[in-house]
């Protein structure tokens, strides 16, 4: 459903697991960003009002996510460590247009977001199939299902609004970098490590 070029290797829930507080930090973080990067399109597109809804919509989710990470780790007795950067993020939006239309400025956004939700959702199905800690299995699982919700969200609305623009053409580019990309991650216990 995905389509990713490259699955996680399943081994890399146990270096996320070796160390739970980091990979709930990093996760919070992760959702908090999400956040705000709906935020940014809510901002950047006023003119359509069914795109804010559901930036909306997805914002206030995101921060939910972040909220219950939260309080995974309070309960764990961890702490939030500070903000992570995230490279595989910044590698990503390193392949985004520059200098183009505003058109085609939106659809790489969309595109962006559809494929860091798409990762997030197949690195959360590795952590509930793979990890031994039953509570954080089953939250995994959940989140995946979110997460999946939001890839087809942003993919849908660039199809939407991509007016003159082949966006299956360009999301099978940014598949094809992805896949090329995520060869040097999985070896960090971070959401996108």
């Amino acid at each position: 459903m995905l389509g990713l070029k490259l699955l996680t290797d399943p081994r890399w829930a146990n270096i996320a697991e070796s160390n739970l507080e980091e990979i709930l930090t990093d996760h919070a973080w992760c959702e908090q960003k999400a956040a705000a990067n709906a935020l940014y399109i809510i901002t950047n597109n006023p003119e359509h009002i069914d795109l804010i809804q559901k930036m909306a919509e997805i914002a206030v989710e995101e921060m939910e996510h972040f909220n219950m990470v939260v309080e995974i780790i309070k309960k764990r007795g961890y702490t939030l460590g500070r903000e992570r950067r995230d490279d595989y993020v910044g590698q990503l939006s390193k392949f985004a247009k520059k200098n183009c239309s505003r058109m085609e400025a939106f659809i790489d956004r969309m595109l962006f977001a559809a494929m860091i939700e798409a990762r997030s959702c197949e690195r959360f199905r590795v952590l509930s199939q793979n990890i031994k800690d039953k509570e954080l299995a089953k939250f995994y699982h959940e989140l995946m299902i979110s997460e999946a919700t939001h890839y087809t969200t942003f993919l849908g609305f660039a199809r939407k609004y991509g007016e003159g623009v082949n966006v299956d053409k360009r999301w099978a580019e940014w598949l094809e970098f992805e896949g090329e990309l995520i060869q040097s991650y999985g070896k960090s216990g971070a959401v996108h490590g």
